[in-house]
C-alpha cells in the first residue's frame, strides 16, 4: 500500500513538472502582453531603475523578460484630484519620467504604437512598451489635448477613473451625467478616428453601454474582472461581458486582490475611498507631496487572502461565457497593494500558464489569453 502510494505521489509531481515545461516554453516563444501595469509611478517616485531586477515593486525589465511579456501596457495616471491644467502637467511628468526610461535604455526597451512595432521589437529582443491615459479628466475637456497625447504615443485612455469626468461617469460615483454626455461620445469617436483604444474599465454601467453604442471599433476592458465571481462595481456584469465579445472587444483580467476575491474586498473599497479624500487646494509642488503620500498609502504592501487559483476561475468564466477571444491579462501590477499569493509579481506568470494547462486549456488557447487577443485588439484598432 505504501509502494502504490509513493508510486501515485511520484507520477502527481512528475506531471506537475510536465505543465510547469510547457508554461515555461510558452513564455519563452509568447509576445505576452499586459493591458494594464502602473509601474510609471515608481519611475516618477522613486526614479526606479527599470533595468535592473528589483526586490520591490512588481515590474521591472528583467522581470518582464522572464515572464515572456514583451507588450507591457504602462498606465500614466493622475488622481482625479488632478483638474484641469494640473492633470494634464501630471500626464506630462508621467510621460517624461517614462521617456528617461527608453533613453537610457534603447537596447531594452522602445516605445511601441501599433501591433506591427510590438512584433518588430519583440523580434529585437526588446520590450516594447505601450502608454495609456488612465482617466479621461487627463484631457480637460479639451480634444485637442487628447490629440497632442496620441502625438506623443499615447494609444489608450480610460474614459474616466475613481470619479465622474465632466462627460462621463465612473462606476465608483454617483451618477452625474447618465453615463456619456454629448462631448463624451465626441471623445469617443475622436479615439475611433486616431486609432486609440477606447479602454472601458472604471466607468460605470450607464457609461459602458454608450460608449458601445457609439464606437466603430472594438474597445478593452483593460484592467477588470468578473462580478458574478467578486460583486464589486469595478468587476464587469455577465451582460456587460457579453456586450464586449458582441463589439470584438476584450477585458484583462485585474489581478487586484478585491477584484478577484470577495474576501479582499473591503481592502479595495477602502483604496478607493482612500484615492477620494479632499486635497489641498491649488496645484504644483503641495498637490505632488499630497499625491505621493496618498498613493504610497494606497499601495502599501500587504498579503491577499486571493490566490492564482482565484484568477484562473476568472478567466475560465469569461472563456466559459463567450469565447477564449475575449480574455486577456491585465494585471495591474504596480498600482495595487496585495497581488494573489503565486503571482506576487509579472515574473511569476508562467504559474498562471501552468494553472491554465493544468485545466484543459490547449497551448493555443493560452496563447491568446497571454497575448494574442490584446494584439488582434491593437491592430484593429491602429490598423497597423
Amino acid at each position: 500500500m505504501f509502494r502504490a502510494l509513493a508510486c501515485l505521489a511520484v507520477a502527481i509531481l512528475l506531471h506537475a513538472d510536465e505543465f510547469d515545461e510547457r508554461a515555461r516554453r510558452i513564455h519563452q516563444s509568447v509576445i505576452a502582453a499586459d493591458s494594464h501595469i502602473d509601474t510609471s509611478l515608481r519611475v516618477l517616485m522613486d526614479r526606479a531603475d527599470l533595468s535592473r531586477r528589483s526586490t520591490v515593486g512588481h515590474v521591472d525589465i528583467p522581470r518582464l523578460r522572464e515572464a515572456g511579456v514583451r507588450a507591457p501596457v504602462f498606465a500614466l495616471w493622475a488622481p482625479t484630484f488632478y483638474e484641469g491644467s494640473e492633470a494634464i502637467r501630471r500626464t506630462l511628468q508621467l510621460r517624461d519620467a517614462m521617456q528617461r526610461v527608453f533613453d537610457e535604455h534603447p537596447e531594452l526597451i522602445e516605445l511601441a504604437l501599433n501591433a506591427s512595432d510590438v512584433e518588430r521589437l519583440a523580434h529585437q529582443g526588446k520590450i516594447a512598451a505601450l502608454l495609456s491615459i488612465e482617466g479621461g479628466h487627463q484631457i480637460a475637456d479639451d480634444l485637442a489635448v487628447l490629440r497632442m497625447y496620441y502625438r506623443m504615443g499615447v494609444r489608450s485612455m480610460t474614459l474616466t477613473h475613481f470619479k465622474n469626468n465632466h462627460w462621463a461617469d465612473s462606476s465608483t460615483d454617483t451618477a452625474a451625467h447618465n453615463g456619456l454626455t454629448d462631448f463624451g461620445k465626441e471623445v469617443v469617436r475622436e479615439m475611433n478616428r486616431l486609432g486609440m483604444i477606447v479602454d472601458v474599465s472604471h466607468v460605470s454601467d450607464k457609461t459602458f453601454y454608450d460608449t458601445l453604442a457609439v464606437t466603430a471599433k472594438p474597445v478593452m476592458a483593460s484592467h477588470s474582472s468578473c462580478r458574478a465571481i467578486s460583486p464589486v462595481p469595478r468587476n464587469m456584469s455577465d451582460d456587460m461581458i457579453r456586450a464586449l465579445a458582441r463589439n470584438g472587444g476584450l477585458i484583462g483580467i485585474n489581478f487586484g486582490e478585491g477584484f478577484i476575491s470577495p474576501k479582499d474586498a473591503e481592502r479595495l473599497r477602502l483604496g478607493i475611498r482612500t484615492a477620494q479624500m479632499d486635497p489641498p487646494r491649488g496645484g504644483g509642488k503641495a498637490l505632488d507631496e499630497y499625491a505621493e503620500k496618498t498613493i504610497r498609502a494606497m499601495l502599501k504592501p500587504d498579503k491577499a487572502e486571493a490566490t492564482i487559483d482565484d484568477v484562473v476561475r476568472h478567466i475560465d468564466h469569461v472563456v466559459q461565457l463567450v469565447g477564449v477571444d475575449h480574455a486577456g491579462i491585465g494585471s495591474d501590477y504596480d498600482g495595487i497593494g496585495a497581488p494573489p499569493q503565486g503571482l506576487e509579481d509579472i515574473s511569476k506568470l508562467p504559474r498562471l500558464t501552468a494553472a491554465l494547462l493544468r485545466k484543459g486549456y490547449s497551448e493555443q488557447d493560452v496563447r491568446k489569453i497571454l497575448g494574442g487577443n490584446f494584439l488582434r485588439l491593437l491592430r484593429q484598432v491602429t490598423g497597423r
